[in-house]
């Protein structure tokens, strides 16, 4: 076994021997002898030559290899009170008929298909169906309305849509099916065929012309084989915000990812295979993507599918007594869902209740930068690693961890997602394009080639690919986050670029102050955006929801202002905080911040798709019915 340093070190200097060694780790139906190349535009492609499918390394290899009665998939749905189970044969069984019943429809390799389902195991099963087959999958998180889901409709051309009736949001039923007839109204592109699993939960289902029955559809279909596929072929397409307005089309490759993310689970998650992983996130966004269905299949893991929520479904303990009742090894979360349990259970009771570490060897969270309070509160909790790691929807798999899976792993600190994973040459530069010094906070960028795995362009928009990551600093991709590397080599994203405000001439991070704000022991969610200020350009404008409601508001904000000024200096003109019941949230929990920004400056917003609950922007409105509010 390696260190961390010597993985990265043989990474960097022959990416073509490294990431070459990894590629033998898959199976491939024609063997990669160009590992790495340039195309005509000059992008870089990896394993150009090679042939394989991914749906074949996700099941058929494990089968093949006598591990078909383990299981692949369980299923737990505390909204709907099931567990389910699903071996690796179970598994395969069922996506080779769906696989050939989208095949008997006319869809084939090349071909796109728009998945727009909850978090159900036919969700699952529709991504490796068209990975099976060739075609190019693009879920649409059900988070999304009418409007946003027609917008990938028209981008993404697909000849079908795989949706369900219904889903489930804590006591509430999302009512999928007619959001996406809606969509298919307003969308200038039109699917064929519309396959419709039916929940059974009474949710409106209006049969169209074009719908087809899920379950009739695989039980009158054939079983198909994979159909092996270029490694530069898409396996898939996911939209993720652009600065325009309008969603980017991430292209994820068969081949690069398939070898990016089995060496993932081993290298920096610490798994074996046959153990257990549970992303709680969902199969709409790239967590799910990477970390519910691809790279525990792909590792021979048996991976968790959860629809809930960490509270209210029933209550805090639910994330522990999963890990528990399922022995999960290694779990993966976002801070906002650590918070939301830290809110409910400040003592950690029901970790004790459940035993917890009897199995967790390891908590990881990403999905937005982790304040030290909620990092240190679950260290403390479960006693075990708990690893801030960063990455993004374009690199489809970590850029900053600890790998647990090498020799004497660093030790966490706080605050720092670490140092880079192998394969990325990470650097943080000025915005003139010289590299900053030791603490000095710059631009995170990463020397071209990014390794396997990472988006290769945007779909059917060169150009945008272009211009958005690769044109600002020549041989370099730009990541649209701030950050710095101290003393020891340890990298702090400081979020955003969006996120850092000029006050008075000043740069100063808004994420930082958020750092200072949520280390308050009455404080337990806060956000801290750049308002318009006439005088100094910008100034930071802070949202905190308290844990007791009964405090005195006046006295918290006059320690926070002193807080602030006392980690970070009376540069940061910190001076107006709002104390709000609730935070505009999407769906997966992420403070929407943009949204924050609009009201505070009185510009035009509309409602988001992903927006958890829409009332809320009336109520800040009405929180900030003047400008600024009292200090």
């Amino acid at each position: 076994m390696k260190t961390h340093k010597e993985l990265h070190s043989e990474s960097l200097a022959d990416p073509v021997h490294f990431w070459g060694k990894q590629a033998e780790r898959i199976h491939w139906n024609k063997k990669p002898q160009e590992i790495l190349s340039q195309d005509e535009k000059g992008f870089y492609r990896w394993f150009e030559d090679g042939e394989l499918n991914t749906c074949y390394n996700a099941l058929d290899i494990h089968i093949e290899n006598g591990r078909g009665s383990q299981r692949a998939l369980t299923y737990d749905s505390p909204v709907t009170g099931t567990i389910a189970h699903f071996t690796y044969q179970q598994l395969h069984e069922k996506v080779s008929k769906l696989a050939g019943g989208l095949q008997s429809l006319g869809i084939g390799k090349g071909d796109t298909v728009l998945i727009y389902m909850p978090m159900i195991p036919e969700a699952v099963m529709a991504m490796l169906a068209c990975a099976r087959i060739g075609a190019i999958h693009s879920v649409v998180f059900g988070g999304f309305a009418a409007h946003e889901v027609a917008i990938r409709i028209n981008d993404a051309k697909p000849k079908a849509i795989i949706t369900a009736t219904s889903g489930i949001e804590i006591d509430r039923i999302i009512p999928y099916k007619p959001l996406l007839d809606k969509a298919i109204d307003k969308a200038e592109h039109k699917p064929g065929y519309v396959v419709v699993f039916n929940r059974n939960f009474g949710a409106e289902n209006s049969v169209r012309p074009r719908d087809i029955d899920f379950d009739q559809l695989v039980a009158k279909s054939i079983a198909v084989d994979c159909l092996p596929v270029k490694a530069t072929d898409p396996l898939y397409i996911l939209y993720t915000s652009g600065t325009t307005g309008t969603p980017k089309g991430i292209i994820r490759d068969n081949g690069g990812h398939a070898v990016a993310l089995h060496f993932s689970m081993e290298h920096i998650y610490g798994l074996q295979p046959g153990e257990v992983f549970w992303a709680a996130s969902d199969v709409g966004w790239v967590v799910g993507h990477s970390y519910i269905v691809y790279a525990p299949l792909l590792y021979g893991c048996t991976s968790i599918l959860f629809e809930g929520k960490p509270i209210k479904t029933p209550d805090a303990s639910t994330f522990w007594r999963v890990i528990a009742e399922h022995k999960v090894n290694v779990m993966f979360t976002a801070p906002t869902a650590i918070r939301a349990i830290k809110k409910e259970d400040p003592e950690g009771l029901h970790i004790q209740k459940h035993q917890v570490t009897n199995s967790l060897r390891y908590q990881f969270l990403a999905g937005e930068r982790c304040d030290a309070a909620t990092l240190q509160w679950l260290q403390e909790k479960l006693n075990i690693p708990v690893i801030d790691h960063w990455w993004q929807t374009e690199s489809g798999w970590p850029m900053l961890a600890n790998l647990m899976g090498s020799e004497n792993p660093p030790p966490v600190k706080v605050g720092s997602a670490s140092f880079p994973v192998p394969g990325y040459d990470l650097h943080i530069l000025r915005e003139d394009g010289q590299k900053a010094t030791a603490n000095e906070e710059g631009l995170v960028c990463v020397k071209l080639p990014l390794p396997p795995g990472c988006l290769p362009t945007l779909w059917q928009n060169d150009l945008r690919f272009q211009r958005g990551y690769l044109e600002q600093f020549p041989g370099y991709y730009f990541s649209g986050d701030g950050g710095f590397i101290d003393d020891d080599g340890y990298v702090y994203i400081t979020g955003r670029v969006d996120d850092i405000i000029n006050v008075a001439g000043h740069r100063l991070s808004t994420a930082e102050m958020e750092e200072v704000v949520a280390h308050h022991p009455n404080v337990s969610e806060c956000a801290v955006i750049g308002a318009a200020d006439e005088l100094k350009g910008q100034i930071p404008f802070a949202f905190v929801v308290v844990k007791n409601t009964s405090i005195d508001s006046d006295a918290l904000k006059k320690e926070l202002i002193a807080q602030v000024r006392e980690k970070i200096g009376p540069v940061a003109a910190f001076k107006t905080i709002v104390v709000a019941e609730r935070l505009p949230k999407t769906r997966s929990g992420k403070i929407m911040r943009k949204l924050l920004r609009s009201i505070v400056d009185g510009e035009k917003y509309t409602i988001p798709g992903t927006i958890d609950d829409p009332d809320i922007p009336a109520e800040i409105e009405q929180l900030i019915s003047i400008k600024k509010p009292i200090n």
